[in-house]
């Protein structure tokens, strides 16, 4: 079963379009608990309500020998049935990204990553070249500053567009083996809804909800896929940290809940 696959069944079987980004920070998080203890709880609490999990590789680096030992147990520990994507953001020539994708895929075992177009497809191919692994290749990403780059507008053949949207048609052509989608970011409705126009079909990994100030409701209205299998939409701190009491585990479950009901309410709305 290929990345896409899992992702749609998962998606089927736990009637979702969550994703939990596990990013652990021990400031955040309940006193005397270890990282890969604090995954699991999470996990053990959430596993039946999303679609996907996303660990970020920073929180885990930060820490160490530690972090990456506890990285490594929490992508074994998920169960097999729902796929788990590497916020790594990785984009470098090719004999550097060949030993990133490598690492990812192999050593870790991760089913997707995120990876930076900036290089251009030589960057991109090691990761490409695994079929069953997906690839979200970043496009209209949701911190403020995107806009330095992503919007400025550059020539393609006789026509000028914003840079989001000559990434997002390279990664359209690339997509040879099925496994490409793109990272677009909910604090950008216009520019998501325009690119979910253009790629009905395409996996979105949707950043920006909760903290980052995106609307869950507007994102799922706009965001969603032709199928409502291929949209991923992410929540970090709002989940992880609901609670910094030992009830943390039952408090994300909650939120979890509530922020998939929400979903699954708009999509309903939808199909009416």
């Amino acid at each position: 079963m290929n990345f896409v696959e899992k992702l749609a069944s998962a998606a089927r079987k736990n009637q979702s379009l969550l994703c939990v980004g596990l990013d652990p920070d021990p400031k955040l998080m309940p006193e005397k608990i270890g990282i890969f203890e604090f995954n699991k709880a999470i996990i053990d609490a959430t596993c039946d309500l999303v679609c996907a999990y996303k660990p970020n590789f920073a929180f885990y680096e930060a820490l160490g020998n530690e972090g990456l030992e506890a990285l490594k147990r929490t992508v074994d520990y998920i169960p097999e049935a729902v796929p788990v994507i590497a916020d790594a953001k990785r984009g470098d020539i090719g004999n550097t990204a060949k030993a990133y994708a490598e690492a990812i895929f192999g050593h870790f075992r991760f089913d997707a990553a995120t990876v930076s177009p900036y290089l251009g497809f030589d960057s991109l191919e090691p990761f490409i070249q695994y079929p069953e692994k997906g690839v979200f290749i970043l496009c209209r990403t949701s911190n403020p500053g995107a806009v330095d780059f992503q919007s400025l507008m550059c020539e393609m053949g006789k026509e000028k567009h914003p840079l989001f949207e000559i990434v997002a048609r390279k990664a359209d052509e690339w997509n040879t083996r099925g496994n490409i989608g793109l990272v677009v970011g909910a604090t950008y409705l216009e520019e998501l809804k325009l690119l979910r126009q253009t790629y009905p079909e395409m996996p979105f990994l949707i950043p920006g909800i909760g903290a980052q100030g995106g609307d869950l409701t507007t994102t799922v209205r706009y965001g969603v896929d032709v199928k409502g299998e291929r949209t991923i939409i992410n929540s970090s701190r709002q989940i992880l940290y609901a609670s910094k009491e030992k009830t943390f585990a039952v408090e994300a479950r909650r939120v979890a809940l509530t922020m998939r009901e929400q979903m699954n309410r708009e999509l309903a709305g939808q199909k009416g």
